[in-house]
């Protein structure tokens, strides 16, 4: 059961205020550094034409419709997004071999390529920035993150009609 304002002691209203506060600041860096990478494919890429691509690699071809509710956000809002990355050849868009008026969105091989250059990028900067952690507590933290993420989307869901976005 969620936990209200009135219902917190001093130490969890501290405990808290801190803890939003590093959320906060978290996503200032975040957007600040983009999270972007090191070396040449350093902020080469927005983090929404990431999150669509991982999702295309993750699940395999989808169309407009699913992609979009995979990652709780409106049909047109992903016909926008994906049509940069349809015209720099990273996604190939094909019609439905059983619905001729339905698109499908795939991954192509130069988006692998591209999409894995990103990733070897964002990897490097995580080890850079996690260096002098141990191993258990990069562990950790990626357990607490993916919670957190998690319990973020399904508060979010509660709040709107769309359903529930899912964590990339």
């Amino acid at each position: 059961m969620p936990t209200s304002p009135d219902m917190t002691t001093h130490t969890d209203s501290a405990l808290l205020d801190a803890l939003q506060h590093q959320v906060a600041v978290f996503a200032r860096r975040a957007e600040q550094s983009r999270l972007g990478g090191v070396g040449q494919a350093r902020n080469s890429m927005d983090r929404a034409a990431y999150l669509l691509l991982n999702r295309l690699d993750q699940e395999g071809p989808m169309g407009v419709k699913a992609l979009a509710c995979g990652m709780g956000i409106d049909s047109s809002t992903v016909t926008r997004q994906v049509a940069p990355l349809v015209d720099a050849g990273l996604v190939s868009r094909t019609t439905h071999p059983e619905d001729g008026r339905a698109v499908v969105l795939e991954l192509s091989e130069r988006g692998h390529a591209r999409l894995e250059e990103v990733r070897a990028s964002r990897r490097a900067l995580m080890a850079m920035v996690t260096e002098k952690w141990t191993a258990e507590e990069r562990d950790a933290f990626t357990t607490l993150l993916t919670r957190f993420n998690t319990s973020l989307a399904e508060i979010t869901a509660l709040s709107s009609p769309a359903g529930p976005p899912a964590v990339s």
